[in-house]
């Protein structure tokens, strides 16, 4: 399934939004999915950093206001 990472305010996760619609209303740590990165799907987790209080895609620079919107496809 695919769709974009959101960030839900109602449990402080980011979630999957397809047609603006939560399919998956917030990802908890670890959680595997591919993340669209300059046209290439690129394998990752999610994370949140208590230090620092944010989220954050293992293995890629996205973090915090940068998941926003970005392109997101779960097995």
């Amino acid at each position: 399934m695919e769709g974009y990472l959101g960030y839900n305010s109602r449990n402080d996760r980011y979630g999957l939004l397809i047609r603006d619609l939560w399919e998956i209303d917030g990802f908890h740590c670890g959680e595997c999915f591919d993340v669209l990165i300059n046209g290439e799907w690129v394998p990752t987790r999610i994370e949140y950093s208590h230090s620092s209080g944010t989220w954050y895609l293992a293995g890629t620079k996205l973090m915090g206001c940068d998941l926003e919107h970005r392109r997101v496809r779960v097995a």
